[in-house]
């Protein structure tokens, strides 16, 4: 007799090294960085059945604030979407039609890229929650925080990867 199994849902990155270091083109232009403020590549596969639409977020739990630090935040994707390519993140028109991306912890809209302190090494999670609703109506300021108790509130699964960043 036997079983189907479904297969896991992923993300990946074509950013990723052996290392799964950042190199300094995905890393901010500002707060004390001189990075290219690019967007990582990623993309994912093996949806959950009944994927409506997607969810995407780039979170720094090691960021000295007391509650991390939210550098992306995009809602909305069509669940006909499984990339988004390099520098997607940097303007609305560089995202899929009908994604919407909300505030970061700098108060824009779109990708903020990685900027530790000197010295230390922080992890950059990219999350993709694959949502059962074609649409979150939430406004383009929304925190990161309202973003992940909706996008919680509505998840039929959820893939991660995690990268480092250092200077």
């Amino acid at each position: 007799m036997g079983s189907a199994y479904a297969a896991d849902f992923t993300v990946s990155s074509a950013a990723a090294d052996a290392s799964m270091r950042l190199s300094e083109k995905y890393f901010a232009n500002g707060f004390g960085c001189a990075g290219g403020n690019l967007s990582p590549q990623i993309s994912w596969k093996n949806a959950p059945k009944g994927t409506k639409s997607f969810a995407i977020s780039m979170y720094d739990p090691d960021a000295p604030t007391g509650s991390g630090w939210w550098h992306w935040v995009a809602i909305n994707i069509p669940a006909s979407v499984s990339e988004l390519p390099e520098g997607a993140g940097s303007s609305i028109d560089k995202m899929p039609s009908g994604s919407t991306m909300t505030g970061t912890d700098v108060g824009q809209s779109a990708y903020f890229g990685a900027c530790p302190p000197k010295g230390e090494t922080h992890h950059y999670v990219i999350t993709v929650k694959a949502l059962s609703v074609e649409k979150l109506d939430l406004p383009t300021n929304a925190s990161g925080a309202l973003v992940g108790f909706m996008t919680n509130a509505n998840k039929l699964g959820e893939a991660k990867i995690t990268f480092k960043a250092g200077r």
